[in-house]
């Protein structure tokens, strides 16, 4: 298999609900899996990406949001074993239970440093044992178990992306001329796994265009003249794209195929991509190959901006990735598709990212706008030149400055957002 293929494959996750909530309520489930007797306390230690992008999401099959709330149910009754979908099993009096664990502060959720690098410990002590899970740099990447005082040694899931430590990642060994060579080159039978995202993030936007709770895919879906796949194209494409992202931060009981640790990225990189499919009638080879090409840019800008920050990922990162995708399907060429990288780095490089919530619907609707204007722009030779702000001499400069544009450029940013934060708490 070639190695592009098999990082795409080892990158694609099923994740219900935002990602975060779903990796603290993993954690706290493994924490739990280890101990005995009735729960004393939960500690939930998260860098500044988790504590952000978890703070006010939705918590799958429950009304509830947030971080505490995540890692209660995930205690009372998440299944590690389940990874990112953990909470998949949750009833009614599993809910009740975990409302009561909140409302007797017996979970404490404590911010422990500002990183983009992912950082999760929980530690779950009860009236007969104690367990801390410490997870870091993927959602599910378990790096360190201690029971009692005693250190457990177990198999990590990390999956080294590169080499040795300050090597390059092994997507940013590749040209963006040889990506484009390997969309084109590999065999497409080699690319059906690729598929699932599709019928995955597909149920999840029907669950929000049929939830009592969702309201822009309704008004999403008007403006599309009440049809899922009308004739204007990117319509649709905002329609699928934002309906699917609201479901996920809503929490609804759908999970999204996510991309870099993110069911949003996975959302953006994809489901435009999708209506540009049905609408225009392409091949479901070209599409499989446009996907690859998306998934593939969004990784390439996310491993420098790191996994989580103050940048939003899933517009940039992703929403560069489909603008490519874009591009590719309409028979664009190597230099159209490096254009539509330095439209999207000179527009909106810089879009905050204050966690995982309502205004990630918003997000998927302005990347998807910036994506089409940046991909119909570049096939008109019409872009941003590389001598202006941060596009780079390459396409390959110019996504590198995208992802530093995060980290470290916006660590002051991070800061400054999650200050806001906290003080929505101290109210």
């Amino acid at each position: 298999m070639n190695r592009l293929t098999e990082l795409i494959r080892e990158d694609m996750k099923p994740a219900l609900g935002v990602t975060e909530p779903g990796a603290i309520a993993f954690a706290a489930a493994k924490a739990r899996s280890y101990t005995n007797g009735a729960v004393l306390s939960v500690i939930v230690r998260l860098n500044s990406g988790m504590y952000k992008n978890a703070f006010t999401c939705g918590i799958p099959n429950s009304r509830e949001v947030g971080s505490e709330f995540a890692a209660a149910l995930g205690v009372i009754a998440g299944n590690w074993e389940l990874g990112l979908e953990a909470l998949s099993d949750v009833r009614q009096e599993d809910i009740e239970s975990a409302e009561r664990l909140v409302e007797q502060g017996k979970v404490q959720v404590v911010l422990q440093n500002i990183s983009s690098r992912i950082f999760i410990e929980v530690v779950v002590k009860t009236d007969e044992d104690e367990a801390v899970v410490t997870i870091e740099d993927t959602h599910t990447n378990i790096t360190s178990v201690v029971v009692n005082g005693e250190e457990k040694f177990i198999h990590s899931e990390k999956k080294k992306k590169g080499g040795k430590p300050g090597e390059k990642q092994l997507i940013h060994t590749y040209t963006l001329r040889q990506l484009c060579e390997y969309i084109d080159n590999e065999n497409v039978s080699e690319l059906e796994f690729m598929w699932e995202a599709y019928r995955m993030n597909l149920e999840l936007f029907e669950a929000g265009l049929s939830s009592e709770r969702t309201t822009f895919v309704k008004h999403l879906l008007k403006k599309n003249g009440g049809v899922v796949f009308s004739e204007e194209e990117q319509k649709t494409a905002s329609l699928l794209c934002s309906g699917a992202i609201e479901a996920r931060v809503l929490g609804l009981d759908k999970p999204a195929m996510s991309i870099t640790g993110s069911g949003a990225h996975g959302i953006i990189a994809t489901l435009p991509l999708y209506a540009a499919y049905k609408v225009n009638g392409y091949s479901k080879e070209q599409l499989l190959r446009a996907t690859a090409l998306s998934y593939l840019i969004c990784m390439y800008i996310k491993e420098y901006s790191g996994k989580l920050s103050a940048f939003c990922g899933c517009a940039i990162a992703a929403g560069t990735g489909m603008a490519c995708g874009l591009v590719y399907l309409r028979g664009g060429t190597v230099k159209m598709i490096e254009e539509t990288i330095n439209n999207m780095a000179g527009s909106i490089t810089g879009m905050i990212c204050d966690g995982g919530n309502q205004g990630c619907t918003m997000k998927g609707i302005v990347a998807v706008d910036a994506a089409y204007q940046s991909a119909e722009l570049a096939m008109d030779e019409v872009c941003v030149a590389n001598v202006h702000g941060i596009v780079g001499r390459t396409p390959e400069e110019t996504m590198r400055n995208m992802g530093e544009i995060a980290s470290p450029g916006m660590i002051g940013t991070e800061k400054t957002i999650l200050d806001i934060l906290q003080r929505k708490v101290d109210r």
